[in-house]
């Protein structure tokens, strides 16, 4: 499998969310995907720490873009289907980095772990991604 260039999936986020809240893929591999997020009043909550679902949305958008990597984007789709997040630290500042590895990788389901990190390298997020691969009609 020949994997696109980190600036290839980057260029994927244009005018989307993953634009608007600075997520950038910044390693890819044949089993794992990662992306960085600041830590900003962009996806922190009324007490400044991270919002649960910047990291939910962060997490997804590892493990929907580390799927689509192994499906023919002409066929195929990737749906997320069902997202477990155990919110285990607070982060208020700098980044913090997911890092998804494929568990499993079906014809119709892929699966996905992804944790994320702040800067100090301490598990903030450990999250499990289930994606369907629907087929385009």
């Amino acid at each position: 499998m020949e994997l696109p260039s980190l600036e290839q999936i980057n260029s994927l986020s244009k005018n989307t969310l993953m634009e608007h809240w600075d997520i950038k893929f910044t390693y890819v591999s044949e089993s794992e995907l990662w992306a960085t997020m600041p830590v900003n009043n962009k996806v922190k909550q009324p007490y400044g720490l991270l919002h649960g679902g910047a990291s939910a949305a962060l997490a997804e958008t590892v493990g929907s873009t580390g799927s689509a990597l192994y499906v023919d984007p002409n066929k195929y789709m990737v749906v997320g289907i069902n997202l477990t997040a155990h919110h285990l630290r607070s982060a208020t500042e700098g980044l913090v980095t997911a890092k998804g590895k494929i568990v499993h990788q079906g014809r119709t389901t892929h699966l996905w772990d992804i944790d994320i990190y702040n800067d100090a390298g301490k598990l903030v997020s450990s999250c499990r991604l289930t994606n369907f691969i629907k087929e385009r009609k």
